[in-house]
């Protein structure tokens, strides 16, 4: 099996001036790129070679680990966003009824969650993800981490890698992490906590 780059479900200045074309091309279509192209000659020959993302992430350590979730944490992070002007405000009823009852309201939710981005120090993710009883965690992983190798369903993350940013926002992790919920594709991530 070798992995591809997927399409973005939006146009590369959809997100602007979020996330500029500039950066999309970059971080999605250089940086994303090199991960899958990493990955792909890592596993060629290996047990690994025909296992799904997944499986790899949770089987694998070192080089092929680093890859493999990269590459899986990416394609996840830029298909967490819409364009502004038609991204949802607010999560399914579902969502927000669990949301609420962890964190009180939704903008208590986002800024536990923005601070915890914010807080990671070095390179990393922020994710939101659910337990088998559908409890809602957050999580701050570094480097290549994700929920997978906790046995978490993953529903949202934030990359705080300076690449995502710095074309955008330079050394304003802060600001690019607050911008971020403008472009928040609800649907998708209710669909991700209700699946």
């Amino acid at each position: 099996m070798s992995y591809e780059l997927p399409k973005l479900p939006y146009d590369a200045n959809a997100l602007d001036p979020i996330i500029s074309k500039q950066t999309i091309e970059f971080h999605y279509g250089k940086h994303l790129q090199t991960y899958i192209t990493n990955l792909n000659n890592l596993i060629k020959g290996q047990e690994f070679e025909n296992m799904p993302l997944e499986e790899i992430i949770k089987k694998s350590d070192g080089p092929i680990f680093n890859n493999a979730a990269q590459t899986w944490n990416h394609i996840f992070y830029f298909e967490s966003f819409t364009a502004k002007d038609k991204a949802e405000k607010t999560p399914s009823e579902k969502l927000s009824m669990t949301i609420n009852k962890k964190w009180g309201t939704l903008e208590k939710f986002k800024e536990e969650f923005s601070n915890a981005a914010i807080s990671i120090f070095g390179s990393g993710w922020a994710w939101l993800a659910k337990d088998n009883n559908d409890e809602l965690h957050i999580l701050k992983e570094s480097n290549a981490g994700t929920p997978l190798t906790k046995n978490l369903i993953p529903i949202l993350c934030f990359d705080v890698w300076e690449h995502a940013y710095y074309i955008d926002f330079q050394n304003r992790r802060a600001d690019h992490i607050n911008s971020l919920w403008n472009i928040v594709n609800w649907n998708v991530i209710s669909n991700r906590f209700q699946a």
